[in-house]
């Protein structure tokens, strides 16, 4: 069986693509969606067995791709006839370019293009150090595409509106056009193979035979991607791209390779289902898997078909299926041992997520079913991260955006029965104080028994950005006694943990300058609660001022949006640090800026409409810095 990636951005076709391939042939496919709309489809062509896996489009399917492409022999990047859409490609290219996997383009809706598909992959060359070579031409009878011309075998071919393209005669009209573009095609072949150098130096022409071999070479070793034209709900183009797939494209035993090991599995695509469980679509690798076979240190389960009912006696090599209620599998590390995990590539890890919200149960008795809940989906979705709010202790939700989150909140209502509300989460604010200061405070409390007696005299200081916490003590004579050292710095952190803004208080220096105790009345308590009292005392009188954490931020954008960002960044009040061309993906920036962290979530939405969904950003802490906003503003309501 060979596996193959669909995928592309949203409303280029890529699941009619998809369903018209695995419609090919006249038996009937076997489909399955899990979690949202990934897709895998099984079906025969040519009395060969063939998986198709459908990727989201969109920036939040993203996600999915990158173990769909670690189980896969090649991938098909689906992309519309327009030269202005292939910035809509840019992430999917640049997936692809650095998995190596042996990739096809596949430009649909050529019956409505209006762009010449020169243009079309020259637009696309943009984004792919590799190069992108066109392995057909259309056919145009009054601007419109009737038909392509196969580069290679030079045979013309009709389009016919819901059958299967004619072969024809090649149009005069279309010879020429043939001609330079096939030239072109062989010139590029001819970079990665000397015998066909050589014939083209020597003007021979070359059998088709021997073009289609150094074809298969060089997508197999990912040096070029052909790019081929069709329409997906028309019908055409399709044979040819399936045939290419067919002959051109490696087996199971490739990934190998790619991996620098042998697997025994790979998880694909996962899902908790109802009366199911925990469901994991997982391909054979490296041996025959069997229910009861050793797998990531435990024994996997059932082996189903995609069908959800047929049982599967065992998965060969390159074979696909389910596993059910095999709940130690995980897709946070799919790519799947005998007994552990084997690196996940840096590739197909997922952007870390950017649309973070705090789940609630609307229950307060479902926190325990909650936080299980969050495990097991985590456990499924490589896209998902699970935290928890520092300040709250409430769930963190991060998700890869909206209609994400929608689709886990769902899942928590209708599989878990854990239905949720979602709050914004509020900023990692804190304070310190602008100047020095001082007080001296007595605790003393008598009423029967035995009494309680502490006094200290405590100085306060403001300390540089990210200097944190300091204790000292400089009691002469033992006026306060070692021994209660210990006491008198838990109750400063006492004091330290909520301010006069009732927020963390960092960057200070406290003193014990002097103090007194009693030989009965005093104790760890006693001194413990003076030192707490005297801090807050001392801190609101030293004019406590607002820390908000600024980010430095990296921004990954299509080179073609960079101009626009820094109006965005600086209406968010940031300050732009420049950006540069990225030294690995061709046709992309980074761009660098530092921004408050209160202010990424509106980054993370602008930044979609702004670059179309292509770009993403990655931050970390950098400093922080005073803000004179009024808190009520800075703290979310809810």
């Amino acid at each position: 069986m060979k596996t193959v990636t669909i995928l592309g951005p949203s409303q280029s076709g890529k699941s009619a693509l998809a369903a018209a391939l695995a419609g090919l042939d006249t038996g009937k496919p076997r489909s399955l969606s899990l979690f949202g709309e990934a897709a895998v489809t099984l079906f025969r062509y040519l009395d060969e067995d063939w998986a198709m896996l459908d990727c989201p489009g969109g920036a939040e399917g993203l996600a999915q791709a990158g173990s769909a492409l670690a189980v896969s022999d090649a991938a098909v990047l689906c992309v519309s006839a327009e030269a202005e859409a292939a910035v809509l490609a840019a992430p999917y290219l640049r997936l692809l370019e650095a998995s190596g996997l042996p990739t096809l383009i596949f430009i649909n809706k050529v019956d409505a293009a209006t762009d010449r598909t020169a243009e079309i992959a020259a637009a696309l060359q943009t984004y792919s150090a590799h190069g992108i070579v066109l392995r057909e031409v259309p056919i145009r009878e009054n601007g419109e595409i009737t038909g392509m011309v196969d580069l290679i075998s030079e045979r013309a071919w009709a389009f016919k509106a819901g059958e299967r393209s004619a072969l024809v005669e090649m149009p005069d009209s279309a010879r020429v056009r043939e001609q330079e573009a096939r030239a072109e095609l062989l010139e590029h072949l001819a970079d990665f193979d000397d015998q066909l150098l050589e014939e083209l130096i020597e003007d021979q022409k070359p059998m088709s035979d021997e073009l289609y071999e150094v074809a298969t070479k060089v997508l197999q070793h990912h040096d070029l991607i052909p790019a081929f034209l069709g329409s997906a709900t028309g019908g055409n183009g399709l044979t040819r791209l399936m045939k290419s797939l067919r002959h051109e494209v490696p087996g199971v035993e490739a990934l190998t390779e790619r991996f620098g090991t042998t697997p025994v599995a790979v998880g694909i695509f996962a899902d908790q289902i109802k009366h199911l469980g925990k469901t994991v679509l997982i391909r054979a690798v490296g041996q025959t898997l069997k229910p009861g076979s050793e797998l990531m240190g435990g024994t996997i389960g059932t082996l189903v078909d995609v069908d959800t009912k047929t049982a599967l006696s065992e998965l060969a090599p390159g074979a696909i299926g389910l596993t059910v209620k095999t709940d130690h599998l995980a897709l946070r590390a799919p790519i799947y041992g005998a007994s552990e995990a084997i690196d996940t590539p840096d590739w197909a890890v997922p952007h870390k997520p950017k649309n973070r919200m705090l789940l609630v149960p609307q229950n307060e008795r479902d926190e325990a079913r909650l936080s299980a809940a969050l495990g097991k989906l985590a456990d499924i979705d490589p896209g998902l991260a699970v935290e928890q709010d520092a300040q709250s202790g409430k769930a963190v939700l991060a998700t890869q955006g909206a209609l994400h989150q929608r689709r886990v909140l769902e899942k928590l209502t209708d599989v878990f029965g854990v239905p949720v509300e979602t709050q914004p989460i509020p900023p990692a604010l804190c304070e310190t104080i602008s100047k020095p200061g001082g007080t001296h405070y007595r605790h003393r409390k008598q009423s029967g028994g035995a009494g309680q007696f502490a006094d200290v005299v405590i100085e306060v200081a403001p300390l540089a950005r990210g200097e944190g916490f300091i204790f000292e003590e400089v009691v002469k004579g033992g006026a306060v006694p070692r021994n209660y050292m210990s006491a008198v710095e838990a109750g400063v952190r006492d004091a330290l943990a909520e301010g006069p803004n009732g927020l963390p208080v960092v960057d200070v220096k406290v003193t014990l300058t002097d103090g007194k105790h009693h030989a009965v009345d005093s104790s760890d308590y006693a001194f413990r609660t003076a030192a707490k009292a005297a801090v807050r005392e001392a801190l609101a009188a030293c004019k406590p001022v607002v820390l908000q954490p600024i980010d430095r931020i990296a921004i990954h954008v299509p080179s073609l949006y960079s101009g626009g960002l820094m109006p965005m960044v600086t209406g968010l009040k940031g300050q732009v640090l420049g950006f540069d061309a990225h030294p690995d993906a061709a046709g992309w920036d980074v761009f660098n800026a530092l921004l408050p962290a209160m202010a990424e979530g509106e980054l993370f939405q602008s930044l979609g409409g702004a670059t179309r969904g292509t770009a993403w950003f990655e931050a970390e802490l950098d400093h922080y810095e005073e803000t004179y906003e009024p808190l009520a503003q800075l703290v979310p309501a809810g």
